[in-house]
């Protein structure tokens, strides 16, 4: 998925650059920037995460840097920030989002007189060097960054710094959060809205839909008002979100707290020893699940969080299945001979749920119930890339619907699997149950799910589940 953070300042923004990019750590794993602007104009440093944090690859530059004005990002794809000479003067520019219309936009920039892009390792165009072509191709920022967001199929959402202030435009169906925070003599901006507390920010707005904001050291103000179409990414509370965040005025630890509460209500005939969160994103849906059913609440298996802090994992499944095992470490009392409830945020692929669920055996679980505090994911997404690679044909659900369906899938069976009150999907429910190997195993329901966010449902992206745009 990827992060942004940009800072404007009476004084030197770095440190704040630093850290507030820092805090959005769990939302990638592959590219860290940052870029100040100052007396010499901008300095820019990118470095490859993928094999050490953030933290540590930048601390050389927070002692070369100096600057008021700075942009950060952490990205699960290009490498970004990048710096750009325009028509318009020299800028530069992070985003968060996916094209999915790229090669169109590519061509019709070349036929329309842009000469070349730069290709990234194994040929890919930069996304963030093409949405910077198509803001430089009209006559000042507002109006490109306009066109930018019209054009772009997908969604994205933009950091753009120049010499006078900073841009902070949210994508054109506010999939993706973007809050501005405010202490004395500085403002920011952030994808996440608890990476500013610990600096002394306090929040003063939360970006509305394709709304653009100048910020500059002495204040900001809207240049674009909202749109009124909202489809905030749901996967936000329930997986993507730090639990301290809150997005839309709803905070992500007490939603899933809720979103367990309502998953306990519609399993009162479980037995079970204890409870427990897959960690980390499915502790505190575990919380409000032990506390709603009576069922105690223990942490059976603890994350290693000094050498895997972060949520996401590789590309290459060997790896990735390696890493799934090695961070997570078993306390054996409270694993042999138990009944066991694990509470997942999502099932996907189903690969390290698989893995996590043979450990415990392996460590003498008696039995292992799966819930998992999101119906099931049945389309990969479309708009913020929040399984980076995963395409519908790799989700355990579709791979399961092939095989009972003999590989002839309409959307009207689609449909069917969807409704959690078909047989179809039920079916589906047990061929899953049975593949990985679970002693039982349920989906928490849309609507309840929506009911623990708690806002408007027509605001928010349920794409992934129910293919609804």
């Amino acid at each position: 998925m990827g992060g942004v953070f940009g800072v404007v300042s009476n004084n030197d923004c770095v440190t704040d650059l630093f850290f507030g990019t820092d805090y959005h750590s769990h939302l990638g794993t592959k590219r860290g920037g940052m870029c100040v602007y100052g007396e010499n104009g901008f300095n820019r440093a990118i470095h490859d995460i993928e094999n050490s944090p953030f933290r540590t690859k930048f601390e050389k530059e927070v002692e070369k840097m100096s600057g008021t004005m700075g942009i950060g990002c952490i990205s699960d794809s290009e490498p970004q920030p990048l710096t750009v000479f325009s028509k318009m003067g020299d800028y530069s520019i992070s985003t968060v989002g996916r094209i999915n219309n790229k090669k169109q936009l590519v061509n019709e920039l070349l036929q329309s007189g842009c000469n070349q892009f730069m290709s990234m390792s194994g040929g890919e165009i930069n996304n963030t060097e093409l949405v910077a072509a198509l803001i430089s191709t009209e006559n000042d920022f507002i109006t490109g960054i306009r066109y930018a967001q019209e054009k772009i199929e997908g969604s994205i959402t933009i950091l753009l710094m120049t010499p006078e202030g900073i841009y902070a435009a949210r994508d054109k169906y506010g999939r993706t959060p973007l809050i501005i925070g405010k202490k004395k003599g500085s403002y920011c901006v952030a994808s996440e809205s608890f990476a500013f507390i610990n600096l002394g920010y306090k929040t003063a707005m939360e970006l509305g839909p394709a709304e653009i904001v100048f910020l500059t050291p002495s204040g900001f103000g809207t240049i674009v008002e909202p749109g009124e179409k909202m489809r905030i990414c749901t996967f936000l509370w329930t997986y993507f979100g730090y639990p301290t965040s809150t997005y839309e005025g709803v905070n992500v630890e007490e939603m899933r707290y809720r979103n367990g509460t309502k998953m306990a209500e519609k399993d009162l005939d479980i037995e079970a020893d204890y409870v427990a969160g897959v960690p980390d994103s499915g502790t505190a849906h575990a919380l409000g699940y032990a506390n709603k059913s009576g069922i105690p609440l223990a942490r059976p298996l603890i994350k290693y969080t000094p050498t895997w802090p972060r949520s996401f994992t590789p590309q290459n499944k060997k790896t990735r299945d390696l890493i799934a095992r090695m961070k997570l470490v078993p306390i054996h009392s409270l694993i042999m001979d138990k009944k066991l409830v694990m509470i997942d945020d999502s099932i996907v692929r189903g690969t390290q749920l698989t893995g996590t669920v043979k450990y415990l055996y392996e460590y003498g679980a008696k039995e292992i119930h799966v819930r998992s505090a999101c119906p099931p994911v049945m389309f990969g997404c479309k708009y913020l890339n929040f399984t980076r690679t995963v395409i519908d044909k790799d989700l355990i659900t579709r791979r399961t619907i092939e095989k009972l369906e003999g590989g002839n899938v309409t959307r009207e069976i689609l449909e069917e699997y969807v409704d959690n009150k078909s047989k179809r999907h039920a079916n589906m429910v047990e061929d899953i149950r049975k593949q990985l190997n679970f002693t039982s195993l349920k989906y928490h329901t849309l609507k309840d799910m929506l009911e623990a966010v708690g806002i408007n449902k027509c605001k928010l992206c349920t794409y992934c589940w129910n293919g609804k745009e």
